[in-house]
């Protein structure tokens, strides 16, 4: 009755707690409910804390704040919301595969650890650090380095570098069994950038690289390769990139870009990738993009041309080595993308150094079933260990 009563919106606003306030750095990723707590789980410079509020005689007070580890990401879900504090807590991390607990909301940090995932690889010694890059226009860009305790800077590290950056996805800390068994466990460095377009900062973080400022995210993967080769984690010529869907536009352009390709990687897998952003609105579901990236039937194709790796290849140029693939019954993004880009290439002389292999099932996810997923991941790190590494474990020579 006071709320509606009330004079004016500062009136209103004076009844009212504020239970998240966003920041700079600090944004809302979920939210859940017990008998009386209210949990946040927010990402503060891309390390989760969660924030448990509680609720008694009739106002909330902030009676914890849990801080999360650089590396792992915990969640929060209520066993029973209606008749108890009891929550799950869920975790994983680069290292640390899925892991279940029990917990009060009363004591969250108190957990009973009930139940794990199998680990598929040896972590020991593996470390994840976090750190910040500079890009173009100075804005800070964080990064996630994984790899063993002790990693020589002298360059000399293959290392694959990860990033999306769009539709305000978040990249968060997870396991992956591929990346430790394939990469991490034969000494290599994995590294997940957390550039604009994302979501890793809320709205504003989204917003800062959309249409015309697309060129924002590239602006961010590039520098974070560069604060890597600079801190001698690796060199240009052991440095690759992977990304797909929107992440293939990215390593798409780290492909075409004159301040990417030869100049900062040594081999580049573009999957299910957008490529050709005169085109795209026009195929499958790229209609519905337009609000990410813009509308090539406007005045919007003076940017969008500029980020269309299909329209900024040359024949003069060397590029690295590079991996497409993509699957022939895509719905989402049309596989005529990948091929056109590697018929381009073709065209210009670059058939030493590229590699195209297209599924014929599978979707959007390139892969029909775990076979075909792990022949595809098989495939790129395959890919990965000859540019990169030059042989494969016990020094034999990979061939793709």
């Amino acid at each position: 009755d006071g709320f509606l009563g009330a004079g004016d919106d500062a009136a209103r606003s004076a009844l009212l707690t504020p239970l998240f306030t966003p920041t700079e750095t600090c944004s809302l990723e979920a939210s859940t409910e017990t008998k009386n707590y209210l949990v946040l789980s927010c990402l503060d410079n891309v390390v989760t804390e969660c924030r448990f509020w509680r609720y008694a005689d009739g106002a909330f007070s902030l009676e914890r704040c849990l801080k999360g580890e650089v590396g792992l990401s915990p969640s929060f879900s209520a066993v029973d919301a209606e008749t108890s504090d009891d929550l799950w807590r869920t975790s994983d991390g680069y290292t640390q595969p899925t892991t279940l607990a029990l917990a009060a909301a009363s004591s969250p940090d108190a957990a009973e650890a009930l139940k794990a995932l199998p680990a598929f690889y040896d972590a020991g010694g593996v470390t994840t650090q976090q750190f910040t890059a500079a890009s173009a226009d100075g804005t800070a860009v964080p990064y996630f380095l994984v790899s063993k305790e002790g990693l020589p800077l002298d360059g000399s590290t293959p290392t694959l570098l990860y990033g999306y950056g769009g539709f305000e996805i978040s990249l968060t800390p997870s396991y992956s069994a591929g990346i430790g068994a394939a990469w991490l466990e034969k000494g290599h460095a994995y590294v997940q950038a957390n550039i604009r377009g994302g979501g890793e900062y809320g709205p504003r973080w989204h917003q800062a690289a959309l249409k015309e400022k697309r060129s924002k995210a590239y602006e961010d993967f590039e520098a974070v390769a560069r604060d890597l080769i600079s801190r001698g984690v690796t060199s240009p010529a052991k440095l690759g990139c992977q990304g797909g869907s929107n992440g293939g536009l990215l390593t798409g352009n780290m492909l075409a870009r004159p301040t990417a390709g030869s100049t900062l990687f040594g081999a580049i897998v573009c999957q299910v990738p957008l490529l050709d952003m005169r085109r795209f609105h026009k195929l499958l579901a790229g209609a519905s993009w337009m609000g990410e990236y813009g509308d090539p039937d406007t005045d919007d194709w003076s940017f969008l041309q500029r980020y269309s790796p299909y329209h900024n290849l040359d024949e003069a140029t060397a590029y690295p080595p590079i991996l497409v693939t993509t699957s022939t019954r895509d719905d989402r993004v049309h596989p005529g993308h990948a091929r056109k880009l590697v018929s381009k290439l073709l065209d210009l002389g670059k058939g030493p150094s590229t590699f195209y292999y297209e599924n014929i099932e599978g979707g959007h996810g390139g892969a029909a079933n775990n076979k075909q997923r792990a022949f595809m991941s098989t495939l790129a790190y395959a890919f990965l260990e000859r540019t990169l590494a030059g042989a494969a474990a016990g020094g034999k020579k990979v061939e793709l």
